[in-house]
């Protein structure tokens, strides 16, 4: 069964770094915009960033804009966001979500494979 799994999540400091991945099963990423996503307790999910599927364009949320990095290895099988200096307002659940073809869109619902989530915890 096709599907993404992000990994990496857990509990930092603020100011610390973390790096979380998303891998592809049953498929390669190397045809998928892909982006990242999170939830808050109690906040609308939002977007963090993307990256086209043809292309090294990639885009950032301004609340994460140099600070977030998202990047691709080689083989275009995995993802990752690497986050540093976080914010205790970082603090979410961390989805990955893939979209055939796609310019890397900030809108959720147009991405056809979404993973579990992984939760980030940033305390002050």
């Amino acid at each position: 069964q096709a599907q993404l799994v992000e990994s990496g999540g857990g509990s930092v400091q603020a100011g610390d770094s973390l790096r979380l991945s998303c891998a592809a099963s049953g498929f390669n990423l190397w045809s998928y915009a892909v982006a990242w996503f999170r939830q808050a307790p109690g906040r609308e999910l939002e977007f963090v960033a993307a990256s086209r599927w043809s292309s090294d364009i990639t885009y950032y949320a301004d609340s994460v804009k140099g600070r977030f990095t998202i990047s691709r290895d080689n083989a275009k099988t995995t993802v990752y966001l690497q986050m540093n200096s976080l914010k205790p307002e970082d603090t979410a659940v961390y989805y990955c979500a893939g979209d055939r073809f796609g310019s890397g869109g900030t809108s959720y619902s147009s991405y056809e494979y979404r993973g579990q989530g992984t939760q980030v915890t940033v305390s002050s």
